[in-house]
């Protein structure tokens, strides 16, 4: 028996197992021995590297890539490990998102010592300032859904699937997050997922590492003034104090407005950028499961169904993005005089609603007529949008909200129907609130998906606008090999704010990426 265990010893399969079956030993074993063809006594022990559901057609199936009889359990040599810093080379980090983290830890590991920078709170002040949002009605324009310790993510769903695959080491990247509180089922899921209600202990537990590490981490300091000397950035500087370094990595995240108007200010080039522009739509959540798992009630043993959709009409593509099963939406706005939504899910998804970004792609033409400096006319357009979905809400922090059949129909709803943004909506015509162009695309996107997904865009399907801030309004350069932009030496623009990422993984691949090109200066 032993033989046969040494001859399936990291023996690499895949299988596939009823959700009913899932996570029970006896039935992994009986699929590992009917593949192998070998007794269930060889199996001894199994690793998941790979999961995915697999609802195409009945019966539906979870497909496992599995590593029999491993030689001993993973250990997560590729997290880092934030040993201590013996070392007066030091980069300022401006910003403590995903981004801002990541660098954070990569200085560590090549000797700098990382000096972090955020505006906002720390996780347990910035919850509170959150909770303000709902209860008084107040956005702390420092502190809030945006702006904070670990950034958007932290009280935005935790999604970990990104394409950025040939970008860097996801492995290593979600084994770090493993290693400070994640659930190790990111290692393998297809669509990895922590939860907001998971993700605040464990940008906790990163920030308490670079701290014992030598690192730095400044809650609620605002960079006020970037310092340049001779085309070269030599420091940033807040209302109390300045710091000096040879590197300045710039990763403030989509909504820093007012450090795209300083840059602007300085004389730092930008650019304006494409974004993309709609509504959060929302469904309840067994709808959604009906319609994509083809069931009169879903499955207890299958999580709750997700959707991805796209289609081009009139030349752009209308498509969902950031799709929350079992979640809420949230008032993502940065001041009180304007509205954005976005949406995030707890680890267990298990809420009544399920909603996503439904929305268009906005090209440099549809703020060609906006006043002022060319570089931040799109990001003026947006601000002009949400603060027209500010008035059409009634001016309190509710959102302007309309049935998506009422909208595809044109007419104002009667009634709107529950939903899970706190705040509260009123029913608006979001026709008066997004561009022509924008909403004769949505309305055309909702009549096609409506055929193939029925009830999609029916009479359940609640839209809520506006959602406004999918990725950086602006473009920050930089050169291709350095990493550095292009006229000022010693800043690094990095993650979404500089329109370099979309989402915690993509952006915490560039804060690596960013950092490694300042290691290697160093060492030169």
């Amino acid at each position: 028996m032993d033989n046969i265990k040494i001859a399936l010893k990291d023996r690499e399969i895949e299988i596939t197992l009823l959700p009913s079956k899932l996570g029970k030993d006896e039935e992994m074993k009986k699929a590992l021995s009917a593949k192998l063809r070998c007794r269930i006594e060889a199996i001894s022990h199994w690793k998941i590297i790979r999961r995915s559901l697999d609802a195409r057609k009945k019966p539906i199936v979870f497909r496992l890539r599995v590593v029999v009889n491993p030689e001993q359990t993973e250990l997560l040599t590729e997290a880092y490990q934030s040993a201590s810093l013996n070392s007066d080379k030091t980069a300022i980090i401006v910003g403590f998102g995903p981004a801002g983290m990541f660098a954070a830890l990569e200085l560590l590991e090549a000797g700098i010592r990382p000096i972090v920078i955020e505006r906002g709170s720390e996780v347990r002040n910035r919850r509170r300032d959150v909770v303000k949002i709902f209860r008084e009605r107040e956005v702390d324009p420092e502190s809030n859904y945006c702006f904070g310790e670990g950034g958007a993510g932290t009280f935005s769903d935790g999604k970990l699937y990104t394409r950025s695959k040939k970008r860097g080491n996801i492995r290593q990247i979600l084994q770090t997050l493993v290693k400070y509180g994640a659930d190790p089922q990111i290692l393998y899921d297809a669509r990895p997922h922590i939860g907001t209600n998971k993700l605040p202990e464990i940008v906790v537990n990163i920030r308490n590492a670079i701290r014992k590490a030598g690192g730095e981490v400044h809650f609620d300091t605002k960079v006020e003034d970037f310092i340049v000397e001779n085309q070269k950035l030599i420091g940033v500087r807040s209302r109390e104090k300045e710091w000096r370094s040879d590197a300045v990595i710039l990763a403030t995240g989509h909504s820093a407005r007012d450090i795209f108007k300083l840059l602007a200010k300085k004389r730092i080039r930008i650019e304006a950028k494409e974004f993309a522009l709609g509504v959060r739509i929302e469904h309840p959540q067994d709808l959604i499961d009906r319609i994509q798992y083809k069931c009169v009630s879903r499955d207890t043993n299958l999580p709750p169904a997700a959707y991805s959709v796209v289609r081009q009409i009139k030349d752009r593509g209308v498509f969902s993005f950031c799709m929350c099963p079992g979640g809420i939406i949230a008032p993502a706005m940065t001041a009180s005089d304007e509205i954005v939504v976005n949406g995030w899910s707890p680890s267990k998804r298990n809420g009544d609603f399920a909603n996503s970004g439904f929305v268009v792609q906005v090209k440099a033409n549809d703020w060609s007529d906006i006043e002022g400096d060319a570089d931040l006319r799109a990001m003026k357009y947006q601000g002009i949008l949400e603060k027209r979905a500010f008035i059409a809400g009634g001016s309190n922090l509710t959102a302007p909200a309309q049935r998506a059949i009422d909208f595809v129909k044109n007419r104002i709803s009667k009634s709107i129907p529950e939903t899970s943004y706190i705040p509260g909506v009123v029913s608006a015509d979001l026709r008066e609130v997004l561009p022509k162009d924008i909403s004769q695309r949505i309305a055309g996107a909702l009549r096609h998906f409506n055929k193939i997904m029925p009830g999609y865009g029916g009479d359940q399907a609640v839209m809520v606008g506006i959602e406004s801030r999918t990725s950086s309004p602006v473009r920050i350069p930089r050169e291709r090999e350095s990493l550095e932009h292009p006229e000022i030496s010693g800043l690094y623009p990095c993650g979404e704010g500089a329109g370099y990422a979309g989402g915690i993984m993509s952006a915490a691949l560039d804060g690596i990426a960013c950092a490694r090109k300042i290691a290697v200066r160093n060492e030169s």
